[in-house]
């Protein structure tokens, strides 16, 4: 069995979405300064490094992280690797992959893993993510889960209709992986979320398992 940890390191070096607030981390207990254990705060979007979307994100509708289905967020799941001519996933791209009816979880890799594997500090607006069509095609073949290798599904600057088209259908969205060392096929999916009451998404672990 093979572990593959496709989780981002939270550090303050990692990028954040324009205008989020970016990481805070502060030890407020200190052993070197006496204290009997070290003690940290931190403080950040809940939208940081490899995160889950629940619908309240995009559709203020009360359906908050604390609520989404643990039965979707692990499971059987299909890596597809996109060749890196590939600027956006449209209905056409999906239509030329492998995806199946069977395959109800899908992480997406492409370009936008390689920002990962160089360390890019800066945030990246032209990242790869689907299209509304893209996002349509996957709803229309049942698709619970869909992850992506950077920090949103939908294009920068137009992320209401890609968000709003799969969290409307009840799709679990999964944003930052790092899939640079992964190689496409069939892998068992555990990405869990931190319960956090009343919230609109959540910093998760995510790694997938080889067997």
């Amino acid at each position: 069995m093979t572990i593959h940890d496709i989780s981002l390191t939270i550090s303050p070096d990692l990028p954040t979405w324009p205008g989020d607030p970016g990481l805070e981390l502060e030890q407020f207990e200190s052993m070197d300064k006496g204290a009997h254990a070290n003690v940290t705060r931190i403080g950040s979007s809940v939208h940081l490094g490899t995160h889950v979307d629940a619908p309240h994100h995009f559709l203020n509708d009360g359906r908050t992280v604390e609520g989404l289905p643990l039965e979707v967020l692990t499971g059987p799941c299909y890596v597809l690797q996109l060749p890196d001519g590939i600027d956006a996933i449209t209905a056409e791209v999906l239509d030329r992959s492998e995806i199946t009816s069977d395959m109800k979880r899908i992480l997406f890799g492409t370009s936008n893993s390689h920002f990962w594997a160089k360390g890019e500090k800066e945030f990246q607006t032209d990242f790869v993510a689907i299209t509304e069509d893209g996002a349509e095609w996957l709803v229309e073949r049942g698709v619970q889960l869909v992850g992506v290798d950077y920090l949103s599904v939908a294009p920068y600057g137009d992320s209401v209709p890609t968000h709003r088209i799969l969290l409307e259908a009840g799709v679990v969205v999964v944003e930052g992986l790092n899939l640079s060392q992964v190689v496409r096929g069939f892998y068992d999916l555990y990405c869990l979320p931190l319960k956090i009451a009343g919230s609109d998404g959540a910093p998760a672990r995510a790694i997938l398992i080889q067997k």
